[in-house]
Parts: C-alpha cells; structure tokens; sequence
C-alpha cells in the first residue's frame, strides 16, 4: 500500500511541479508521476529530508527537486 500512496504523491508532486514551470500542459500523468518521483529523490539527495512528510517523502525537498528536473528536461527537449 506504501507503493500505491507513493506514487499518487509523486503524482501529485509533478503535477504542481509542471503548473510552477507551465509545462504541465505538456506532460501527461506518466510524465508527473516520474518527475515526481525522480525529483522527489534528486531534491532529498541535494536538500535532506526536512519540512513536513507524506508516503516517505519530504514534501519541500520533493517540490524543488522535481521543479529542477522539469525545468531541466525542459532545456534539453527544448534544444532538440
């Protein structure tokens, strides 16, 4: 059950992730739920775990780290 609220809160995570940078239109809820889970790792990596948890996942750290993983694939697909 951990699994299935983990990536509901990925989910959510890159979805609001997507709505910050305005490239939520343009990724589908596979595309959240990857941000979100990735980024959730890359912003615990980089941040620590502090500020308010949810399904294992501090929630500020998560946010900032997906905001940087969709503003960088971003960058990339927008050069290709």
């Amino acid at each position: 059950m951990g699994f299935l609220w983990a990536i509901i809160v990925g989910a959510i995570i890159g979805a609001i992730a997507g709505a910050i940078t305005n490239n939520g239109k343009s990724m589908g809820w596979i595309a959240n739920i990857v941000a979100g889970l990735v980024g959730s790792a890359l912003g615990q990596a980089l941040l620590g775990s502090w500020g308010p948890s949810l399904a294992g996942m501090a929630i500020i750290p998560s946010l900032i780290g997906a905001i940087i993983l969709v503003l960088v694939v971003s960058l990339v697909v927008g050069r290709m």
